[in-house]
Order: structure tokens, then C-alpha cells, then sequence
């Protein structure tokens, strides 16, 4: 027979892991189902300077891993178990007892489900990316941006969240290029009005990123025209020694084996409340799996701590 929790919580990232803080300090009995590391997309970060308080001493910001290897700690110390290597694929959430099976054979048992599983930004998928993630690739400028001020930056995607990101690096970057594969941006003309106020913006259209190359960090990439097929290698400035690749080509909500029992949108993003309930009593969701303009660790956390407080309130009047 199963053990009986008061809340399980599916994802182990930093929305997670406050939901996890905040319930076992409440006394619940909580356990944290994560697939792979305890942490997510944050771990590849290497600085963390846009959470308040997120400092190691003077003028020092924790990485990605420092962060979350704080997290872990709380959580574990008021008695949360956290499991990794347990990836859910199959729930059953309708009744009062919510079930949880992962692929391994586990089953767990529980009052109420957080799910914060969420959401994987779009890759480019060449070759090069996924070496260089956090070493000059990023898919956040407001977590990376200031790293690269006074550098060259390029950016890639043509929608409003390539563009507003854009502009946000312009004030930070010698000069931003926007690649696009297409031959227009796709932003709203209000964004794209934006671009106008600054001179150190360009784009060049109808393009693909190929090949992302470095030693350690960005140090050139390959670009191919969707038109002429002509393929053109950016190198970094000979001073500078590398460049920044911020990809904004849309997010993945990591909501497949959810989809079936809760409502989302049209994105794949589980649909909630301000409170963090679903259609499902006793169901919540925190995070970047839910629909929200601003994905960040600290709307994460936020998330995490709304969800818990709802989650247990749920529970007590339930016993």
C-alpha cells in the first residue's frame, strides 16, 4: 500500500522547492517528485543578481546551483523528502486521493498535487547550443544580460519576446542583432515602434543560426540564409573574444501528461486561479507551467508559496 502524503509536489525547481519549504514547515507531510536535478533551468545561470538578498559577501551573486542548493537545504531541513530520477507518467487527480505513478514503478499517494513542472524554452537545435548553454547561449536577459555589457550581443526569434528582450540588452550591449527567420518581425507593432529608439539595433532577416562554436564560451557561429541557402560565419570581435546568443523562440510547458485531467490554454500551460487552483479541488500549479508574463525565479517562488498556503488550507478543512 501506498504512503500517504499530504501533498506531493511534481517538479523540483525553485517554484517547487519554496511550495516544499512552505508545507513541511506547516507540518505537512510533503514529498517532491523531480525527473532529473533539483533546480531546472536555473542551474545553468551563472549569476543570480535579480533575486533580492541573493548575495555570498561583497558585490558576490550566487550562481544558478548556489541558489537552489539553498533551496534543497531548507526544504530538507523542516522535512521534506525530495526524490529525484522520478519522472510522473501517469496521475490520477480527480478523487480525494490523488495518485501519482512514475516510470520506475513508484506510486505515491496524496491529499493534494502542486504541479510545477514547468516550462523548457524552444532550442535552436544546432549543433553547439546545448555544449554552450550558459557559457554565452541564454534564454533569459534579465538573468544574463548584464554579462555581456559592452559586448556584442545577438538575439534570435522575431516575435514580442525577442523584441522587448532586444531592446532591454540594447542598453546593455555594444550593439544587438536580431536573426529572424523570417522576412518580417512578428512582434505587435508596438514592440517592433520600440526598436526605433535605439541605433545600436539591427536585424537581419530570413536567416537560421547553424552552428554555435567556443572553446569555454561563445566564440562564433554560422548563420544560413533561408533564401540562398549562403551560409556566413559571425566571429567575435578580435577585444572582445566572445558574444552573447540569447534564443527567444517560444517555451515548451512540460504539461503533456497533465493535459488529459486540467484544462490549459492554448500554448499547453495549465490554466489557474490567483490562489494557484485548478479545475481539480485539491489540484494546484506553480511556476512557468502556468500562463504568466514574467518567468523568472522570483514569480516562481511567489507561485510556490501561493500554492502551499492554498494547498494547505485545502488540507486542513478536509481532515
Amino acid at each position: 500500500m501506498s504512503e500517504m502524503y499530504d501533498v506531493i509536489i511534481v517538479g523540483g525547481g525553485p517554484a517547487g522547492l519554496t511550495a516544499a519549504l512552505y508545507t513541511s514547515r506547516a507540518r505537512m507531510k510533503t514529498v517532491v517528485l523531480e525527473k532529473k536535478k533539483f533546480g531546472g533551468q536555473i542551474t545553468i545561470t551563472k549569476e543570480i543578481a535579480n533575486y533580492p538578498g541573493a548575495v555570498l559577501g561583497e558585490g558576490e551573486e550566487p550562481s544558478g546551483q548556489e541558489l537552489i542548493d539553498r533551496m534543497v537545504e531548507q526544504a530538507k531541513k523542516f522535512g521534506a523528502e525530495l526524490k529525484n530520477g522520478e519522472d510522473v507518467v501517469k496521475v490520477d487527480l480527480a478523487g480525494d486521493v490523488k495518485r501519482v505513478e512514475c516510470e520506475n514503478g513508484n506510486v505515491y499517494e496524496g491529499r493534494t498535487v502542486i504541479i510545477s513542472a514547468g516550462a523548457n524554452p524552444r532550442k535552436i537545435g544546432c549543433p553547439g547550443e546545448e555544449e554552450l548553454a550558459g557559457k554565452g547561449v541564454s534564454y533569459c536577459a534579465t538573468c544574463d544580460g548584464a554579462l555581456f555589457e559592452d559586448l556584442e550581443i545577438y538575439v534570435v526569434g522575431g516575435g514580442n519576446a525577442a523584441v522587448e528582450e532586444a531592446a532591454f540588452l540594447a542598453n546593455l550591449g555594444r550593439k544587438v542583432t536580431i536573426i529572424q527567420n523570417m522576412d518580417h518581425l512578428t512582434a505587435d507593432p508596438i514592440a517592433i515602434e520600440q526598436l526605433e529608439k535605439f541605433d545600436n539595433i539591427e536585424v537581419i532577416y530570413n536567416s537560421l543560426v547553424t552552428e554555435i562554436k567556443g572553446d569555454g564560451m561563445v566564440e562564433a557561429m554560422t548563420i544560413k540564409n533561408t533564401q540562398t541557402g549562403e551560409e556566413t560565419e559571425i566571429e567575435a570581435d578580435e577585444e572582445d573574444g566572445l558574444f552573447g546568443i540569447f534564443i527567444f523562440i517560444g517555451y515548451i510547458p512540460s504539461s503533456t501528461v497533465f493535459k488529459e485531467a486540467l484544462p490549459t490554454d492554448d500554448y499547453g500551460y495549465i490554466i489557474t486561479n490567483e490562489d494557484m487552483s485548478t479545475a481539480i479541488p485539491g489540484v494546484y500549479v506553480a511556476g512557468d507551467i502556468r500562463p504568466k508574463s514574467l518567468r523568472q525565479v522570483i514569480t516562481a517562488t511567489s507561485d510556490g508559496a501561493i500554492a502551499a498556503r492554498t494547498a494547505q488550507h485545502y488540507v486542513e478543512a478536509h481532515r
